[in-house]
C-alpha cells in the first residue's frame, strides 16, 4: 500500500486539489496523480509531500519508468502541462526547454531555424526532455556531438524541499557555479525534479548518407571499424548490429554529396572482402526496435569503445552454444543495448559473467528489462562498491526525507 493511501483525506488530496486545480488532479494505481502547471507548482508539491512524508515519482511520457528498482509512489508527479520550448537564441545555437515537452515536439520547432539539439533518444513521440536527461537516454549521434551531460548548458531543478534551483546559463561559454546539471543527468529522478533544460544546438544535418556493412561474425569487423573511427571522414553515426550468426556495421556521413563518392571508395577499401551497400530501412532506430521486439531482458552494457566488436562475438557464440536468442546493437561510443531470451538461469549466468567482464576495465552492467521470473534474482544495476558511499551521501544530502523515487537507482538510493 501506498503512503497516501494511510493519510487523511484532508491532508493530501484537498491541498493538491488547491495548488494544480481539481481537473490536474486524479488518482490512479493506488497513487495520487498531480499535474503542475509550472515550476511554482511542482515546489509546492513537494513541501506538501515532505511535510507528510509522501513519496514522489516525476513522470513525463512513461517511456522509462520500467528501468531501475520499482518504486511504490504516494504522488506522481506528471509534468506534462510544462510543455514549452520557452527560448529559442538561434543566433547563439542554444535553447530553453520545459521538461514536460516531447523530444519530437522540441525538434520540430527547432527546425524551423534549421537547428536540432542531438538527442536521438528511444520513443522520442513520446519520451518528455524531463525523462531523458533523468535517465541519460543517448543514442548514436553521441559519437559526433558527445554525450546527453555536454549538451545541456543549465539546468533549473526543484529540490526535495521546495527550493527552487538553478545551474549553468543560456550562453555555452558558462562557468558560474557548479555543475549541478551533470549531477542531475542521470540519477533517475532522485535528487531532485528537472523543470526545464537549457541545451546547446546544432545545425540539422540536411545531407547524409548512411552505409551498411554484412559480416556474420562481430569480430571480423575491429580493424576496419578502428580504420573508420581513427579516418578523418564526418562521420556522425557508426553502429555495430549484431545477432546469432549474422551481423551488420552502419556508418552515417554528413556532408556535400561531392564527397559521398570518395566516402563510399574509403569504406569500400576499409571493409574490403565485405558487402557494402546503402542502408536500407530506418537502421538508425535499431535500438528502439529491440526494445519493441519483446526480448524478456535488455541490457545497457558500456565497455571500451575498442571492445565492442569482440564482446559482440562471444555474445553471438554464447548464443549459439546456447540455443538463445540474442540481438545487440552496439554505438561506437562503447554503449551496446543487448537484448536477451533464455532459461532463467542462463540469463542470471549471462548476466554474471558480462559484469565481471567489463567491470575489469571500469564498464558496467544495467538491466533496463528484467522478466518477472527473475526480478528478484539479480540487482538490476550492479555493484559500485567505490561510488556508493558518496553516491548515498549526496541522497542523504539533496533529498534527507527520501521522498524521491527511493529506492529506484543505484544500492536502493
Amino acid at each position: 500500500m501506498s503512503r497516501a493511501a494511510t493519510l487523511p483525506q484532508e491532508q493530501t488530496l484537498a491541498p493538491l486539489k488547491a495548488i494544480v486545480g481539481e481537473e490536474n488532479f486524479g488518482c490512479s494505481a493506488g497513487a495520487i496523480v498531480a499535474a503542475p502547471g509550472d515550476a511554482a507548482q511542482v515546489a509546492e508539491i513537494l513541501r506538501l509531500a515532505a511535510a507528510n512524508h509522501l513519496t514522489v515519482t516525476p513522470t513525463g511520457g512513461g517511456t522509462k519508468l520500467q528501468w531501475g528498482n520499482p518504486v511504490s509512489a504516494g504522488i506522481a508527479l506528471n509534468l506534462r502541462r510544462l510543455n514549452r520550448l520557452r527560448e529559442h537564441a538561434w543566433q547563439d545555437l542554444t535553447c530553453t526547454v520545459e521538461a514536460g515537452c516531447t523530444c519530437m515536439a522540441m525538434q520540430a520547432a527547432l527546425a524551423e531555424r534549421g537547428q536540432m539539439a542531438a538527442l536521438d533518444p528511444l520513443w522520442p513521440e513520446r519520451a518528455t526532455v524531463g525523462g531523458i536527461v533523468a535517465t541519460n537516454d543517448s543514442g548514436a549521434l553521441r559519437v559526433k556531438f558527445g554525450s546527453l551531460r555536454d549538451l545541456i548548458i543549465g539546468m533549473t531543478v526543484v529540490l526535495a524541499d521546495g527550493t527552487t534551483a538553478k545551474s549553468g546559463g543560456k550562453v555555452v561559454k558558462n562557468v558560474a557555479g557548479y555543475d549541478l546539471h551533470k549531477l542531475m543527468t542521470g540519477s533517475f529522478g532522485t535528487l531532485g525534479v528537472i523543470t526545464e533544460v537549457n541545451f546547446r544546438l546544432h545545425p540539422i544535418e540536411e545531407i547524409a548518407w548512411t552505409w551498411t556493412v554484412t559480416g556474420r561474425d562481430a569480430a571480423e569487423f575491429t580493424s576496419p571499424l578502428a580504420a573508420i573511427m581513427d579516418s578523418q571522414m564526418a562521420y556522425s553515426c557508426v553502429q555495430l548490429r549484431a545477432r546469432s550468426g549474422e551481423c551488420a556495421l552502419d556508418v552515417r556521413m554528413a556532408g556535400v554529396p561531392e564527397c559521398f563518392e570518395e566516402y563510399t571508395a574509403r569504406i569500400r577499401n576499409a571493409f574490403d572482402g565485405f558487402e557494402v551497400a546503402a542502408a536500407v530501412g530506418g537502421v538508425w532506430a535499431a535500438r528502439q526496435h529491440l526494445f519493441d521486439a519483446g526480448l524478456e531482458l535488455v541490457l545497457k552494457v558500456a565497455v571500451l569503445a575498442r571492445d565492442i566488436c569482440a564482446l559482440a562475438s562471444d555474445l553471438q557464440k554464447w548464443a549459439s552454444t546456447e540455443r538463445a536468442e540474442i540481438a545487440i546493437v552496439a554505438q561506437a561510443s562503447g554503449i551496446m543495448t543487448i537484448g536477451v531470451n533464455a532459461p532463467p538461469d542462463q540469463t542470471i549466468a549471462l548476466v554474471e559473467n558480462l559484469r565481471a567482464r567489463v567491470e575489469k576495465s571500469g564498464g558496467s552492467a544495467v538491466a533496463f528489462r528484467v522478466p518477472d521470473a527473475l526480478r528478484n534474482k539479480f540487482d538490476v544495476w550492479g555493484a559500485q562498491p567505490g561510488a556508493l558511499p558518496l553516491m548515498r551521501e549526496i541522497k542523504r544530502r539533496f533529498d534527507p526525507g527520501r521522498i524521491l523515487n527511493p529506492g529506484r537507482f543505484v544500492g536502493n538510493i
